[in-house]
């Protein structure tokens, strides 16, 4: 008999994020330049900023186990979604009927870090899916948004060789 497809699982390779046991980390830009925000503004760019800036809620498997990335997958479908949240109640909206909703706060390199390391079984990412302001995106897309502040870095470092010279 086929196994079926679950429609959640856990696709990561590595540990989970730093552990939020009590609320969440101060956010580290302003209000209007935050996750929630941009999506509210359908601002690609803001999202983009927002994530190598700030942080984003990532769900994490129910149970008491170790933790682990929740990812989703369509009924047939092959790869995963990756279900990104501006907030722990836009991933409430979204699975209300779970008694508990575990999840990490991820930076930007921890988030470009879980990309790259997961990226070949991800088919989407979704920002805020539960709305009132959802987004998707190619988990490519979001993974290179999160690599341009280490090849600036890199490239400012070339630029001053160069000028020497």
């Amino acid at each position: 008999m086929p196994k079926k497809k679950s429609k959640s699982g856990a696709a990561p390779k590595r540990g989970a994020g730093p552990k939020m046991k009590r609320g969440l980390p101060a956010h580290r830009v302003p209000e209007d330049q935050q996750l929630a925000a941009a999506l509210e503004r359908q601002d690609t760019a803001a999202v983009a900023f927002a994530l190598r800036n700030d942080w984003v809620v990532m769900p994490l498997l129910p149970g008491s186990g170790p933790d682990q990335i929740r990812v989703f997958r369509a009924d047939g479908a092959e790869k995963f979604m990756l279900l990104l949240f501006s907030a722990p109640e836009r991933y409430v909206e979204m699975v209300p009927q779970e008694p508990a909703h575990r999840f990490l706060a991820y930076d930007g390199p921890t988030l470009r870090d879980f990309l790259e390391q997961n990226i070949e079984g991800l088919e989407a990412v979704w920002f805020d899916l539960a709305g009132p302001h959802s987004m998707q995106a190619n988990p490519q897309d979001v993974l290179d948004a999160l690599r341009l502040d280490v090849d600036a870095v890199a490239g400012d470092t070339d630029a001053a060789g160069d000028a020497d010279n």
